[in-house]
């Protein structure tokens, strides 16, 4: 095999499989050492450079990162991430005098951003500090988009929403709330030098059964009716409520029926309960709130009884699944369910609605009814127009708007300047020797044994009176010291120079998962992966593979298991190893190729 190119700036990245997996790749043991340190502004802004909304999403988020989280790979759960960013928004100063200068003097073009949602907020907080004019239009009557109208606020106060909202509208973005864009071309015609579209997807299907009609007044789409809550439209429900489907707005919605007088809310789902879209913790919430999940239930009816709705019926199925994988729901031939309610919120999913794209604009659609939008550049079939969050690929979330954001930026900027879209700027690197003494480094090594540490809630019978009573009530200092504590420090790479290594054996004596070996070399990865110390299985990770030592062996490193504890680095004689600290940090809009 050929020695590994540590220059490549994906190589290390991949090994912090947090960042990794992250889609706007914040660098998470950055900035937990920091809140470690209690340095909680420095922490935010290591968050707000790269996810735009640290306090929403140290609520929100999906938290892809934790599934990666190495940390869980010798223990039974990872860092809590995700509430850890939380503890730097909470805590942070005054970050005001942090903020990028927006030029006084613009630089004479215009972008039209449509929705105010994640992705078109982190367009024109990369843009305004070039000097761009920004406008917002947004049919709400406040920015945020789907983090305000479906994201309940006992989920994320509004407080916390409109800090981080607000400091991207008070550089200078020219708001037009309360007002929809019912045509593109209108905008077009206002000759802008870019358009972007961040609408996300704002229509929530709907079932097509026996009875639907009739029932209509009380069966109230998912999206549509936690954005009448949010805005205070819809202040109460009936006491026995039906939630139909099994993602996170279907939490969301059977969470906020409780509070609206719901005594008896049951989310029924077609799916097994282990397949259900929403993530673990929750569904988790919706049980701490005695909120039953029937899953494996097919509605076939909406029952109404002298015009008005009083149950449904459902169908009991078993999921079936061929060789391949594929699942099919199979009737088990028991009597049908009957479930009475007085209202069914229906949250089966979501999709995106152009009615107001006209089809002679140049931009093309294609399947699904979806504008073609380019993966990499977020550009559509008309170069002025982009897209991004749900409107670009489907409903998605909020971090990954953030960063198509980010990339529609970029787009957007080398486009306005006349370059190629497809000129992406690299993304920062460093890597820097962390190296104090001979055996002293800049960071913690010492491996924690700790458990995960839950996060406090508020007491039930004040959470379920109170719509806007926030749930979880984040960790204190200590234990968001404690809890940073189990991060395995996984930017800390080990980087091994061949010309000093004696073939000693020492690391790969000291080493406490086994990772290292000096073997023979050979072209054929399988086989080298076969003959380390410990076999390395998970190929989706590298090896590390160094040039050929003075006995033509080769020091090889199994990246997947590696602990970052810096064992070898301090029992190596003659330093042929060393902890070097990567940073990675996403390209933005003006930077140069």
């Amino acid at each position: 095999m050929k020695a590994t190119n540590i220059q490549d700036p994906e190589y290390f990245h991949k090994v912090v499989d947090c960042q990794y997996a992250c889609p706007a790749h914040t660098p998470v043991p950055e900035y937990i050492r920091l809140i470690a340190a209690q340095r909680y502004t420095d922490a935010y802004m290591i968050n707000w450079e790269s996810n735009v909304f640290p306090g929403v999403l140290g609520r929100t988020c999906d938290r892809p990162c934790e599934p990666a989280c190495r940390r869980g790979r010798i223990d039974e759960e990872p860092v809590a991430i995700c509430r850890l960013k939380r503890v730097a928004a909470d805590n942070k100063g005054d970050i005001s005098d942090r903020m990028p200068i927006i030029p006084k003097k613009k630089n004479g073009k215009r972008i039209a951003l449509i929705g105010g949602g994640p992705a078109s907020l982190t367009v024109a907080r990369d843009l305004m500090p070039l000097g761009y004019s920004v406008d917002l239009y947004d049919d709400q009557r406040a920015g945020g988009g789907f983090m305000r109208s479906q994201i309940p606020a006992f989920r994320l106060p509004e407080e916390v929403l409109n800090d981080e909202v607000n400091r991207i509208l008070d550089m200078g973005v020219i708001t037009h709330f309360n007002h929809y864009v019912d045509s593109l071309k209108t905008i077009l015609d206002k000759k802008y030098d870019a358009v972007f579209i961040g609408s996300g997807a704002p229509r929530g299907r709907d079932l097509d059964l026996p009875g639907r009609q009739a029932a209509d007044a009380n069966v109230h789409i998912g999206i549509d009716w936690l954005s009448s809550v949010a805005f205070e439209h819809v202040e109460s429900v009936g006491r026995k409520v039906i939630v139909l489907g099994g993602g996170n707005t279907a939490m969301d919605c059977c969470r906020t029926a409780r509070r609206l007088g719901g005594d008896e809310v049951k989310v029924i789902v077609r799916s097994p309960f282990a397949e259900m879209k929403a993530s673990p913790w929750e569904k988790e919430d919706a049980a701490h709130e005695g909120i039953p999940i029937m899953d494996n239930h097919v509605p076939q009816e909406f029952i109404v009884e002298d015009g008005r709705l009083v149950a449904m019926r459902f169908d009991r199925v078993k999921a079936v699944y061929d060789e391949s994988g594929s699942r099919r729901l199979v009737s088990t031939g028991e009597e049908p369910v009957i479930v009475p309610c007085d209202d069914v919120l229906v949250a089966i999913g979501q999709e995106n609605s152009f009615p107001w794209i006209e089809r002679d604009v140049g931009v093309e659609f294609g399947k699904w009814d979806m504008p073609i939008v380019d993966e990499t550049t977020f550009q559509s079939t008309n170069p002025t127009v982009f897209f991004g969050g749900d409107s670009a690929f489907g409903p998605q979330n909020v971090i990954t708007a953030v960063a198509h954001g980010h990339q529609a930026a970029i787009s957007i900027d080398l486009h306005c300047q006349g370059e190629s879209v497809a000129k992406r700027p690299p993304p920062g690197v460093t890597l820097v020797s962390q190296k104090m003494g001979i055996h002293e480094w800049s960071y913690d090594s010492q491996v924690e044994n700790d458990d995960r540490y839950q996060v406090p809630q508020a007491e039930l019978e004040f959470t379920l009176s109170n719509r806007k009573l926030e749930v979880e009530l984040g960790y204190d200092a200590t234990t968001a010291f404690q809890e940073a504590q189990r991060c395995l420090n996984c930017d800390a790479q080990t980087v091994f120079s061949e010309k000093l290594c004696i073939e000693c054996d020492a690391c790969v004596d000291i080493c406490p998962t086994d990772c290292l070996s000096i073997v023979v070399n050979s072209a054929d990865e399988d086989q080298v992966r076969q003959t380390l110390k410990m076999p390395a299985n998970n190929t989706e990770q590298d090896i590390y593979v160094s040039a050929d030592l003075r006995t033509g062996r080769a020091m090889i490193k199994d990246e997947n298991v590696c602990l970052h504890c810096g064992l070898c680095a301090e029992r190596c004689p003659t330093a042929a190893w060393d902890m070097q600290k990567f940073y990675y940090s996403v390209s933005k809009a003006g930077q140069c190729g």
